[in-house]
């Protein structure tokens, strides 16, 4: 017979591989491709991500997209010369819209991402001093799917795409989003007392970790509040 792995032990396992592989570094294109379904996976109601870059001549591009219609809907509002993601990269630190079809900010836009069929969307900004800026693109398909929780795991991812970028956030910092009582931010703490890293290190940590294991991060996040609520009883 055949003996499987507590889930636990499994998470540990893949957490001293991960610890020994954070010596290294990552490619870029793929440590943004992690961050970005992760972001997918973990955030309620989010179903397509992206991320959009300025260049010093106003040109913007958008990197690791979920999928085609998340790379149309950003190439719309470059098109459009509006949108969530552009004013997000170019002005606001944090942009959400309720109800895209609707949106009076977007008239153009709006009705043709509801097309689409994304309902709701926010964007995160970041820079690099003194011109470059970009933002992180997150899209649900229903109206009203972006609340306070939404907005708060979407700082944290897109404060670790700065991070992979070399670059910094212009909103609210990693530890001010680590405020909020979820279960990412739980687990982020319990990462950062365990292997004495900062919040973007253990952040990265745990995106690492859900790739490693093949495990979406909030299944991640749970297994190892879990384990650190079974060894306090102990």
């Amino acid at each position: 017979m055949v003996e499987h792995q507590s889930p636990h032990l499994e998470i540990a396992a893949a957490m001293a591989e991960v610890a020994e592989s954070m010596t290294g570094p990552m490619e870029l294109d793929e440590t943004l491709q992690v961050i970005i379904r992760c972001a997918v996976d973990s955030i309620p109601g989010i179903v397509e991500a992206s991320i959009s870059v300025t260049t010093k001549d106003r040109q913007i591009k958008t990197l690791a997209p979920t999928g085609p219609m998340v790379t149309r809907a950003d190439h719309l509002q470059y098109e459009l010369d509006e949108g969530p993601c552009l004013d997000a990269a170019i002005e606001d630190p944090v942009v959400a819209v309720n109800d895209l079809a609707t949106d009076p900010r977007w008239p153009d836009f709006g009705p043709k991402a509801a097309a689409l069929g994304f309902g709701s969307q926010v964007a995160f900004q970041f820079r690099a001093v003194p011109h470059v800026r970009g933002a992180l693109n997150l899209y649900a398909a229903e109206p009203n799917a972006i609340d306070q929780d939404s907005v708060h795991l979407g700082s944290m991812f897109a404060g670790q795409v700065a991070v992979a970028m070399g670059w910094a956030r212009q909103d609210q910092t990693m530890t001010e989003a680590l405020a909020t009582r979820n279960v990412i931010g739980q687990a982020v703490g319990i990462v950062m007392e365990r292997y004495k890293l900062d919040a973007d290190r253990a952040f990265a940590f745990l995106t690492r970790l859900s790739q490693a294991s093949n495990t979406k991060l909030n299944a991640i996040a749970i297994a190892l509040v879990d384990q650190a609520n079974d060894q306090a009883q102990q």
